[in-house]
C-alpha cells in the first residue's frame, strides 16, 4: 500500500491552546504562550497535549494562524515545517525565512487595501470617541505590510463589540459594497480585505508539498468561521469541541 505524507493545517489560538479563562478546569494545565515579558497568556490541557504529541507521531503540523511572526515565537509548540501566519498574509519555509513569491503577491493586494483600511480606522475611532467607548483599532502589521485591522473590547467582554460591528463596520462594508469582510469570534472584532485568508496560503503550501512529496493527505483543524474556508480545502477537517465552529455545526444538526 502507498505510504502518504499526512499534514495537519492547524489554527492555533482557541484550537491547540487558549487562554485561562476559556479553560473548563485549572487541572493539569501548562503555559503554551506568553506575552512579550514572558508572562503566559495560554494554556494546553492535558488533552490537548496529548493530540499535539499524537499528531506529531503520525503528521506535520503547519500552523496557520493569524499570529504574526513575533507572536507565533513566543508559542512553546516546535513547528518543524511550513508556517502560515497573519491570517495567510505570509508564508514561512520550515526555516522560518520568508516565501518571497508569496510576500510580494500580498503585498501588492495589502497596499491596494491600506486607503479602505485607514478610512475605516478614523470612522471607528470617531464612533468610539462620540460614545464614550475606550477601545481602539490597531492596524496589525508584519514585515512592514499592513494586514487588518483588530479591536478588543478594553473590559473583556466580547458582546461589547456587537455595536461597533452592527452600527459601524456592517454599514461601513455595506456602503460602495467595499472588498472586506468581518471576522468576531470572542473578544476580537477583526476586519480583514477578502483577499487576506488563510486558505489561498493554505492552497499555495499544499501545492508546494505536493511538489515535493507526490500524493499527500491534508488535514486542516480550526475553531472559528474564519477557519472554515482553509478546512474546506483540505482533505479532512478537524473541529475541537466547545469552539464557535463546533457551535455551528450542532445547530446544524
Amino acid at each position: 500500500m502507498k505510504k502518504f505524507q499526512k499534514f495537519l493545517f492547524a489554527d492555533l489560538d482557541d484550537t491547540l491552546f487558549q487562554s485561562l479563562e476559556k479553560c473548563r478546569s485549572a487541572e493539569g494545565l501548562q503555559a503554551t504562550a506568553f506575552l512579550k515579558d514572558g508572562s503566559p497568556i495560554s494554556y494546553t490541557t492535558p488533552a490537548q497535549r496529548a493530540f499535539i504529541t499524537f499528531a506529531q507521531d503520525g503528521m506535520t503540523i503547519i500552523p496557520t494562524t493569524a499570529r504574526n511572526l513575533d507572536a507565533l515565537n513566543r508559542v512553546d509548540v516546535p513547528f518543524m515545517s511550513w508556517c502560515v501566519i497573519d491570517y495567510g498574509g505570509i508564508v514561512l519555509h520550515p526555516d522560518r525565512s520568508v516565501d518571497q513569491f508569496w510576500l510580494a503577491h500580498m503585498q501588492a493586494k495589502m497596499q491596494a487595501a491600506l486607503p479602505g483600511m485607514q478610512e475605516l480606522t478614523r470612522v471607528i475611532d470617531d464612533w468610539a470617541e462620540r460614545t464614550g467607548y475606550g477601545g481602539r483599532t490597531r492596524l496589525v502589521e508584519d514585515f512592514d505590510t499592513p494586514f487588518y485591522l483588530v479591536i478588543k473590547d478594553p473590559h473583556k467582554i466580547g458582546a461589547n463589540l456587537e455595536p461597533i460591528e452592527r452600527e459601524v463596520v456592517a454599514p461601513w462594508i455595506a456602503d460602495g459594497n467595499r472588498d472586506y469582510f468581518i471576522h468576531r469570534n470572542g473578544n476580537n472584532l477583526a476586519i480583514l480585505p477578502n483577499a487576506l485568508n488563510k486558505a489561498n496560503a493554505v492552497a499555495y503550501v499544499t501545492q508546494k508539498l505536493r511538489e515535493q512529496h507526490g500524493d499527500i493527505i491534508t488535514f486542516g483543524m480550526g475553531d472559528s468561521k474564519s477557519d472554515a474556508r482553509f478546512m474546506a480545502a483540505c482533505d479532512y477537517a478537524i473541529v475541537p469541541p466547545r469552539t464557535q465552529l463546533a457551535g455551528l455545526t450542532l445547530e446544524a444538526l
